[in-house]
This record gives structure tokens, C-alpha cells and sequence, in this order.
């Protein structure tokens, strides 16, 4: 039987670890994990500070390491961090990282909204970026 988009988020939700933002910040500050922001990229206007920015839809593509579009940053043997507006795309981001291999993912709860709500800080794009 086919399952709903909810029933795949739940699915996801339930696989992937969940990390809230105070909690988040501390471990990207003492350099035990990188974020990865899997929103659009009209949606980067507002980022958190050093964020690996890559689309859902390229993730793949990105995040392995044989592929010639590999990010150095997204290691499958780190501690990586996604987020997006609310945690769903993330969700789902991660459970696709924990299928190519990726051990250590976590899901930033309630997303970049609830990074913004906790008063952390975030960085902006600039024209030409």
C-alpha cells in the first residue's frame, strides 16, 4: 500500500535523531559536526553561519564521496547536522545520508524556525552570493 507524505515524515522522524538547536550550536561550535541546510536555494537568505548549503533534490549527489560534486564537508564517518524551515525535508535528508553510509546524523528540531525562536544567531546572503 502506497504511503502518504505524512507517513514518510513520520517514518523519517521516528529513524533520525533529533538535536534541539541550544544543544546543536554547542556541538558545531566545539567542531564535532557541520550543519547541512537542504532548503532552496531561495530560502537561503537566512542561514546559519558556516552551513553546508546543498538542496534536497542534489543531496545525493553531494554528499557522495564518489561523485565529482562531493562536498568535502559532508564526511559519512562525521557528525552532520540538517535542518530546513521546520524539520521535515530534513528528516528525509537524513534518513537518505543514513542510507549512503552516513553513521552520525541528527535532524536540528523544529528546523532553522526554531533556531531563529531560541534567539541564536543567523547569517544572510548578500547579492552576488
Amino acid at each position: 500500500m502506497p504511503k502518504t507524505v505524512a507517513e514518510l515524515v513520520a517514518d523519517a522522524m521516528a529513524q533520525v535523531e533529533d538535536v534541539a538547536p541550544k544543544e546543536a550550536a554547542v556541538e558545531v561550535a566545539a567542531g564535532g559536526a557541520v550543519f547541512l541546510d537542504v532548503r532552496e536555494p531561495v530560502e537561503w537568505e537566512h542561514h546559519i553561519g558556516g552551513a553546508v548549503q546543498v538542496p534536497r533534490g542534489i543531496l545525493e549527489f553531494v554528499a557522495d564521496p564518489t561523485s565529482p560534486k562531493h562536498h568535502p564537508q559532508l564526511d559519512p564517518a562525521s557528525r552532520v547536522i540538517v535542518y530546513c524551515r521546520s524539520g521535515h525535508r530534513a528528516a528525509l535528508a537524513g534518513v537518505t545520508l543514513k542510507d549512503m553510509g552516513f553513521a552520525n546524523v541528527a535532524n536540528l528540531t523544529g528546523g532553522i524556525t526554531a533556531w531563529q525562536e531560541a534567539g541564536l544567531p543567523v547569517a544572510e546572503h548578500h547579492d552576488g552570493l
